[in-house]
């Protein structure tokens, strides 16, 4: 899939767009992603100032520098990039500066005349970088100048997927803001390339709720009905536009207005009054493509600990909770795990140790129940509960034989179970357990709903045309990967393809599927049919 980008805009100047797109990037990166900034402010170029002290050498170009290659023939979108370099992190950071240190700088800014460069065809080549940048990284995140300009223009209408708007509580900010929103809209329909509808992501910040807390809410009203018209296209109708739009606030904090600063690197483990806090949560919000905010409503953690496991890795495919009362069925079926090729990590009731950690091990979690779960199993349970409302990870009971489902704890006593017996000895239950996980060559279930029900679902729904688009993607690889036995991309699919089906609010343009999604979703209706069915 190529990746998304993403333009931080702001009307007025001093809301702190570039120290937001900086943090939000680093971010990223920690979250597993591979992240471009690029500094399009070319007037007052800020951004490396973040990043500097990271840096392994001074830039010696930069967005500049694409008109001078235009202009000699050449697409090299990559050749002023330097890396950024940050510690334990998993993803990768990279930067494009607005252009060099040198005194040469300001007079290549002064010397572009955009709109003499867009009637030379600019535009194409705009769409060549913009090509490169996407095949290299998950996220492009374009700084983009204030008010109305071209440039403004290129990062706004022309470039982006997504657009994050900033800030502050004056009308000036938020009405200039949301005006220039929907003139990117209108902008893109005008354009010769296939954009869809731009959404929009509201940020309120620097917003100061320790003082004079009544006048604070009063503006926090006046904020939301100005930007309300901003979430239509993206928000969960179920969920209500100012309850998301606490979520997305940036709280006023001094100490971090001093000099170009990067909190997320020193607030790990942020609490709510932190700015770390509401930066994370803005950057989940990101990360899950505007989606699924009805979690973020319900559960603000678990919403952001989601995009964590995304890409996180985890040492074991499963860990098995054994009973002291039957650790030899217990350790049989782990021997049989292995023998699949399944990374198997070990808890034991009493074991402390795997209590007290902050983030477990394995992605799946299997209780042996002997009898009855005991009060450490059911410690487990909930601390698994807590990590990973959200996410897609499964806890599943295997039972002993002569163990009562209907004598286990209510959550418990509802989960589906595997039974251990005479008709089903450790290898047996180890293979049912891989199929559970996806780890084995059986269609899983979608953590929503099974793939035929899914397809027909979708048969029948009304969408926006651009939403028919990503499910025409998603039905075409659905046969290759239940082809391939591959449950986990299943999974994967059909959870992303029950994302789409959701509704939304603003489906006025929604229509039936278009003829070639009826065929990609008759197809892989067939596929799911001859692989279930067996017929």
């Amino acid at each position: 899939m190529p990746g998304v980008v993403i333009t931080f805009y702001s009307y007025k100047g001093g809301v702190g767009r570039s120290f937001t797109l900086a943090n939000i990037a680093v971010l990223l990166a920690r979250w597993g992603h591979r992240v471009l900034c690029v500094d399009w402010d070319l007037e007052a170029p800020g951004l490396r100032e973040y990043f500097r002290p990271a840096l392994d050498r001074d830039p010696e170009g930069g967005v500049v520098d694409l008109v001078a290659d235009f202009r000699e023939g050449g697409v090299r979108p990559n050749r002023h990039i330097v890396p950024v370099a940050l510690d334990n992190v998993p993803g990768a950071l990279d930067f494009l500066p607005a252009g060099g240190d040198g005194p040469r700088y300001p007079g290549q800014v002064q010397g572009i005349d955009w709109e003499s460069l867009y009637d030379e065809e600019f535009g194409e080549y705009l769409e060549r970088c913009r090509k490169a940048w996407t095949s290299d990284y998950d996220y492009v995140l374009l700084d983009s100048r204030t008010g109305i300009s071209d440039v403004g223009s290129i990062c706004t209408a022309h470039l982006p997927d997504r657009l994050v708007v900033l800030y502050t509580a004056n009308m000036q900010s938020v009405r200039g803001a949301v005006d220039v929103a929907q003139r990117a809209n209108v902008a893109r329909n005008a354009l010769p390339y296939d954009r869809p509808q731009l959404p929009v992501l509201p940020v309120l910040s620097r917003f100061d709720t320790r003082e004079e807390y009544d006048r604070s809410e009063s503006w926090r009203e006046i904020c939301l009905d100005e930007t309300r018209s901003l979430f239509d296209s993206w928000l969960d109708q179920t969920v209500s536009p100012a309850v998301i739009a606490r979520h997305l606030t940036l709280p006023y904090v001094s100490y971090w207005t001093f000099g170009e600063q990067l909190p997320v690197l020193l607030e790990k483990s942020p609490g709510a009054d932190q700015i770390g806090y509401a930066l994370e949560t803005v950057a989940a919000v990101i990360a899950h493509s505007f989606d699924r905010t009805e979690l973020l409503a319900e559960n603000r953690d678990a919403y952001v600990a989601a995009v964590r496991t995304q890409t996180q890795n985890f040492a074991y495919d499963i860990q098995v909770s054994m009973p002291r009362s039957n650790l030899g069925v217990s350790r049989d079926l782990v021997a049989e795990l292995e023998k699949l090729g399944i990374r198997v990590g070990r808890s034991l009731s009493g074991d402390r140790s795997w209590l007290g950690r902050v983030e477990t091990d394995a992605r799946h979690l299997c209780l042996v129940i002997d009898g009855k779960a005991s009060r450490w199993q059911l410690a487990e349970v909930e601390l698994f509960l807590h990590r990973t409302l959200g996410q897609d990870r499964r806890l599943i009971p295997v039972l002993t034989e002569g163990t009562d489902p209907r004598d286990l704890s209510g959550y418990l006593g509802n989960l589906r179970h595997l039974r251990l017996g005479p008709a089903t000895g450790p290898a047996k239950a180890a293979r049912a357990l891989a199929d559970e996980i996806g780890a084995g060559r059986a269609l899983v279930d979608t953590g929503q709903s099974d793939l035929v029900s899914l397809l027909r679902q979708a048969a029948h729904a009304r969408l926006r045309p651009p939403l028919w688009d990503l499910v025409d993607d998603l039905a075409g690889e659905i046969p290759a990967a239940v082809g391939a036995g591959d449950s986990v991309r299943a999974q994967e699919l059909g959870a992303d393809l029950a994302v789409l089906l959701r509704p939304r609010r603003g489906d006025d343009g929604a229509t039936p599927p278009p003829r070639r999604v009826q065929n990609a979703l008759a197809w892989a209706q067939q596929v799911l049919d001859v692989r279930v069915n067996g017929s």
